[in-house]
């Protein structure tokens, strides 16, 4: 998270993106605060089964309807690529429940449109008063979740959940989604870090008064995002992941296989308990590396490092 070299200025074609399921209540007064800064509005209706569909197109927004509910991320997903499709410069996204507030989108706008950025994600703990302003829970459960998206990410990050961003042209270009459900927020950052896109944060204040509308269980939030860091590390550095602890496991299993040795030497006693210890280690051990050299083989085979004569 740093500053970068000021650009010329030009126009951007600007879209606000809308993930929504059910938010009659608020999507009109999100719509016609988002014209305001945007050339477009689209909206996901994520299988809604109240007006938010009708309101929405109402309101003059692009509405992509789906027939069921798909998932926070395959919601995402489907708003980046109609983001793509229209040739959007910028790509905003933001909550339909009103907890974002639209009137701060020139905030994540305006380092795109001034410099080297990529990525803008606007963060509930970067100001004393917002910060404050975030429920115990939320804030623990958050700043936990961040910190471990930090380690395969950005080491600067603050706010790894937030769903109020901006995404440049070669951000929309360069990040290709797979994550249905929530954890999506995560993956999105850890796949522009490996992209080597450039990010910041910019404060932002979240409307709590509004409600808690998330219908998504916290503990399955959490579970979601660590699986999904641990599934991209492990993918990504499969000898490090896999390899590591197998190597550390044969050097248990030795271990105990020399125990069980010097015993038998020592007394003449066979030590059955200590020889399936260590055998079941070490075949557990052995599974590991082979898995970290199947990885690495198939993963080298398809990033072109390993040219199949």
């Amino acid at each position: 998270m740093q500053d970068f070299i000021v650009n010329s200025n030009r126009d951007f074609k600007t879209l606000v993106c809308i993930p929504a399921f059910n938010e009659a209540k608020t999507i009109v007064e999100i719509i016609n605060k988002s014209k305001k800064y945007a050339d477009g509005v689209i909206v996901y209706d994520d299988g809604s089964t109240d007006d938010t569909y009708e309101l929405a197109k109402n309101a003059g927004a692009t509405v992509i309807k789906s027939p069921k509910n798909t998932g926070y991320g395959a919601a995402i997903r489907a708003l980046f690529q109609a983001a793509k499709d229209k040739n959007a410069d910028i790509m905003v996204t933001l909550d339909s429940d009103g907890q974002h507030n639209p009137d701060h989108i020139p905030r994540l706008i305006e380092p795109l449109r001034t410099q080297n950025l990529d990525i803008v994600i606007g963060s509930r703990f970067l100001s004393k008063d917002d910060k404050e302003k975030v429920p115990r829970y939320r804030s623990l459960g958050i700043k936990t979740i961040t910190k471990l998206t930090q380690s395969a990410s950005y080491s600067g990050l603050t706010d790894s959940q937030s769903g109020f961003r901006a995404y440049n042209k070669n951000a929309l270009s360069k990040i290709n989604l797979f994550e249905d459900g929530m954890a999506v927020s995560t993956e999105i950052l850890l796949r522009a870090r490996e992209k080597n896109l450039l990010a910041t944060e910019v404060p932002i204040t979240i409307n709590y008064e509004t409600g808690d509308t998330s219908t998504h269980n916290p503990i399955s939030h959490g579970i979601g995002v660590v699986y999904s860091v641990f599934q991209f590390i492990s993918l990504r550095h499969p000898l490090a992941f896999y390899g590591l602890p197998g190597i550390a496991l044969l050097g248990v299993a030795a271990y105990f296989m020399k125990h069980a040795l010097n015993l038998f030497s020592e007394s003449g006693y066979v030590s059955t308990n200590l020889i399936l210890i260590s055998v079941g280690i070490a075949v557990v051990g052995v599974v590991l590396l082979a898995t970290a050299a199947i990885l690495y083989t198939l993963i080298a085979l398809l990033k072109g490092r390993i040219k199949n004569s």
